[in-house]
Order: C-alpha cells, then structure tokens, then sequence
C-alpha cells in the first residue's frame, strides 16, 4: 500500500524571532534547507537580511532580551539568519516583490509572467493556498511578516509541526 502525500503546513509570522524560531525547530528535526519554503517582501529581505552578519534581533527589542538570557537561543537566531539570508535558492520574483526560498521558488521561477500577472495572491493560490487564507498572507507579508511552508515526512510530524507554528504565534495556519 502507497504512503499517503503529506500536504504542505503553512503558517505566517508576524515576529521575525518566531519565524527564525520555526525555521531552526524544523531544521533540527531533519528538515533541510531545501525541503522548507520561504516567503518573504524584498523590503523585508532587504531590511533584516542584507548583512547576515549584522544581529537578527534589535538590541533593544523583549526578543534580544529573551536571547541575552538564553545564549543559545541568540546564536541559533542568528544562524538562521545568516542561513536565510544567504539561501542560493532564494529567487525575487519582479514585479510582486516576493523573496521564495526552498522548493516553491523553482514553482515561482516556471510559473514566470503568469505569476506576476495574478499578483501575490495569484502566486500563492496557485501554491494550493485558499484564496481567503491568500489574501491574510498577502496582507501579512506586506507588513513584514514571513510565511514558512513545509511538507511534513510523516503525519506524527504534521500534528508537531502545527502545534509548533501555533506555540510560536504563526497565523493563519493551513494545510494545503
């Protein structure tokens, strides 16, 4: 009997740490860098991720605080920063001032100007996001947020995984 195919758990961050959060709790449970999408504004890209060497977290933000106190917590962060932000699979998609990084970024690429054409939310409805979760997304990433999508390898981690992104405050978690 053939397994059956995991759907994509996606999620959107609002919070920069709690993305990077995610995005190091996956990683540490056997998700490689390939296997995880990233979504993401130019801008934001452009913003947090332009200097992975620079902190991923203000000095005076609760979230620096939080890392002060957790040493690891800050150096794991940072990683993922520098991680994100140097991603060779990370393509800009013109015209939508997307970032895609992981598997959706080869979709993107040959999606091409059909793409463009229907916008952000066009991109990721044809990413099999409902388009009322779409638009929530849009609006979020925009704003600066970061969505993270991931195929689970089992349904044991499908259920980890949305209980992971729910812990870590991602929104408008969909199985798609």
């Amino acid at each position: 009997m053939a397994a059956s195919k995991q759907k994509m758990i996606t999620a959107v961050f609002r919070d920069r740490f709690n993305a990077h959060s995610a995005y190091s709790w996956l990683t540490s449970h056997g998700y490689t860098p390939s296997e995880i999408n990233l979504l993401m504004a130019e801008s934001t890209k452009a913003k947090y991720y332009a200097n992975p060497e620079e902190s991923p977290i203000g000095a005076g933000t609760h979230a620096a605080e939080g890392a002060a106190t957790g040493g690891a917590i800050g150096t794991a962060v940072g990683a993922t920063a520098a991680a994100i932000a140097a991603i060779g699979t990370s393509i800009v998609i013109p015209g939508l001032g997307l970032v895609v990084a992981g598997p959706l970024a080869a979709a993107f690429a040959g999606a091409g100007a059909g793409a463009v054409a229907g916008g952000i939310i066009g991109g990721l409805v044809g990413m099999g996001i409902p388009e009322s979760n779409a638009k929530a997304y849009e609006e979020a990433l925009r704003e600066g947020g970061i969505a993270i999508g991931v195929t689970p390898h089992s349904s044991d981690d499908a259920s980890k995984i949305k209980d992971k992104f729910k812990e870590l405050k991602g929104e408008n978690i969909i199985t798609a």
